[in-house]
């Protein structure tokens, strides 16, 4: 970094151009400072994301590891109950079902996905993690999945973007598309595999509200908790996070939240809501 610092100063002196004051020279040390942390973080993340209990291996994963499966992952209940089971559907690179693992102690999770590279990018994370013997990775399509007990959780952070171009790549077509699986076969799954006093939790684009709210009334499912999320207060809602039962609940649980307090820094909500998570 010195030697970045007296290159600039001599080129700056070169060019008769040096900050007239103080606060400039702050604001590009500043900027030389950081730049180099940030470049570093963001290689590493192209391969693995570090969490304080388990890290996320993502290289065979067409969508890596990204804001909507952490807040599902630290946002979705489960019944209390000891050796409750939970099916993550799409689970690409486990975090989800990694995330659930850390919280609840005594869950049992399966976890499937239709990508081969995503299961065995999955398996890899569970193995090396410390919930390596309550997480069971699958390969298989969820509408022709089958169970002989129903689970009290289900999960996903499903396909999205129905209307959109399709990507060249058929394993990003197949993460962030909806031909693999709509949200029509998503609650009717759902539906066929949860317990009756079982708890399904979902993120949606915030566009496809009315198109998800009704497909899970026909699938005879019912809204218990709804959370926006914003990215800052001005903005539009960005996400949605969803809570179904089987049964109508007494109150529907309603929220707006924010990712950013101010813009760039975490807020008060969204720390206190992955503080076990992120570093």
């Amino acid at each position: 970094m010195q030697i970045r610092l007296q290159s600039y100063n001599k080129k700056v002196k070169n060019r008769a151009v040096k900050p007239k004051n103080k606060v400039w020279q702050v604001i590009i040390y500043k900027l030389l400072v950081t730049l180099p942390q940030k470049e570093a973080i963001s290689g590493m993340s192209n391969n693995y994301f570090r969490f304080k209990q388990f890290s996320v291996s993502q290289e065979l994963c067409a969508m890596k590891v990204g804001t909507d499966g952490t807040l599902l992952g630290a946002w979705a209940q489960i019944p209390d109950s000891s050796n409750c089971t939970v099916l993550d559907i799409g689970t690409g690179t486990g975090l989800i079902a990694l995330m659930l693992a850390q919280r609840y102690s005594t869950a049992h999770i399966t976890a499937i996905d239709i990508n081969t590279d995503a299961v065995a990018q999955a398996k890899r994370n569970v193995e090396l993690s410390p919930f390596f013997n309550r997480i069971e990775v699958e390969e298989g399509d969820a509408v022709s999945y089958r169970s002989a007990q129903p689970f009290d959780a289900i999960v996903s952070n499903p396909p999205f973007f129905e209307q959109s171009l399709v990507s060249p790549d058929p394993q990003r077509t197949l993460a962030r598309h909806s031909e693999a699986l709509t949200y029509s076969q998503l609650v009717t799954t759902a539906q066929r595999l949860l317990a009756d006093e079982g708890l399904f939790s979902v993120i949606i684009p915030a566009g496809y509200r009315s198109r998800l709210e009704s497909e899970a009334v026909m699938a005879g499912l019912f809204v218990s908790r709804c959370c926006a999320v914003k990215t800052t207060m001005r903005k539009p809602c960005k996400r949605l996070l969803y809570e179904f039962r089987k049964h109508p609940a007494g109150q529907v649980i309603t929220e707006e939240e924010v990712l950013e307090d101010p813009p760039g820094a975490r807020s008060e909500w969204y720390q206190k809501l992955t503080k076990e998570f992120y570093l």
